[in-house]
């Protein structure tokens, strides 16, 4: 096949599907990650052929020769996005094609081939029409779809690999954070940082978060929930968290994020807020943001509300901030009126239950 045409899918039925009883039972009260679908979606690409063999199939190991590139010199990708239930009874993609166009921006800056958007967008539909019965019917559950990348050259020496296999694996989810919480607790790392100038924060490769790991692991010793992370210049803007953008919110009812300068992810849940925000009247502001500011606002109550938020978290009440040099606690530490409206407007569009003026949701059954 030439690397101008595109490939058709062909479909290979797991032939052992999990019983839909035993299915019934995985599906209570999903853990977040934990619990996958019958099959999974997979593309080849080489030089010399394009993109091909793109298939739907039966979920499974892959084999992997132990100088296959990725293992070495980590060059991989992914993505992650949800497919909802609907009022109708059928299901429906939330902004695919911008997944889609972040995925190809993360490609070019880890030397990859760019995949064709109508190839991914296709084995996304694909993969949930195969696996529908997957979705969850209550109110916080979806299908987290998980689109990867990864380079699978088998051979040792420092230049991007010739051959890359691309998959998408669908895990159906419940609330990311468990346990009732009404709120979540940040620690704020001075040690280390996510991302530099020049370097991939603006892109979603596996090891922007495998470096966070150790930071997230501090967060948990000082018993918090999440980590976020300073700027790594001056090491005083907070920019993300350790998975997640960031939002404050003022008590002029005003909204401030920090801006995209190549060191955060540009997160599509975080560009949709912007949108609904600046629909409903709300002044946002785009713009750096101290720690030392974060600490003295939220301690004058000229700062109210914060939130987290991404594909996997949503909106995520921020309630309590903890760091080397003290903490400080946000609001009645609960979600606020803002956030709660923010959060309401943006799931109601994702489910169904509000008009979707922005052309975001993509029905596929």
């Amino acid at each position: 096949m030439s690397s101008g045409a595109l490939p058709v899918f062909t479909f290979e039925p797991n032939t052992a599907p999990v019983a839909a009883e035993e299915r019934a039972q995985r599906l209570i009260g999903p853990a977040f990650g934990r619990v996958f679908t019958d099959h999974m979606a997979v593309i080849r690409y080489s030089e010399d052929k394009g993109w091909h063999d793109a298939r739907i199939t039966a979920r499974g190991s892959v084999q992997m020769d132990p100088a296959s590139s990725v293992l070495h010199y980590a060059q991989e990708i992914f993505e992650g996005l949800k497919a909802y239930s609907r009022p109708d009874g059928g299901a429906a993609l939330f902004r695919p094609d911008a997944n889609a166009r972040r995925f190809n921006a993360s490609a070019r800056r880890m030397a990859m081939p760019e995949l064709p958007e109508a190839l991914f967008l296709e084995s996304i539909r694909a993969l949930v029409r195969t696996d529908a019965a997957w979705i969850p019917q209550d109110e916080d559950g979806a299908l987290y779809l998980r689109p990867f990348m990864f380079a699978s050259e088998v051979f040792l020496g420092v230049k991007p690999s010739a051959e890359y296999l691309y998959m998408v694996i669908a895990s159906s989810v419940g609330a990311y954070f468990k346990g009732g919480a009404p709120s979540v607790s940040l620690w704020v790392t001075r040690e280390y940082t996510r991302a530099a100038p020049g370097g991939t924060g603006a892109a979603k490769c596996g090891g922007n978060y495998a470096t966070s790991l150790i930071a997230q692991a501090e967060a948990i010793r000082n018993g918090c929930d999440q980590v976020v992370f300073l700027d790594a210049v001056e090491r005083r803007y907070v920019e993300e968290l350790g998975g997640m953008n960031i939002f404050f919110v003022f008590e002029d009812g005003s909204m401030l994020t920090p801006p995209l300068t190549g060191t955060i992810l540009p997160g599509i849940t975080r560009d949709s807020i912007l949108t609904l925000a600046r629909d409903l009247g709300i002044t946002v502001r785009e713009e750096l943001y101290s720690l030392e500011q974060w600490r003295a606002d939220a301690e004058s109550g000229r700062l109210t509300e914060a939130f987290a938020c991404g594909t996997a978290a949503v909106v995520t009440p921020i309630g309590s901030v903890k760091s080397a040099e003290g903490g400080f606690t946000i609001g009645g530490q609960s979600a606020g009126p803002l956030t709660q409206r923010i959060r309401s407007s943006l799931v109601d569009i994702q489910r169904g239950k509000a008009a979707d003026p922005y052309g975001w949701i993509q029905q596929i059954l």
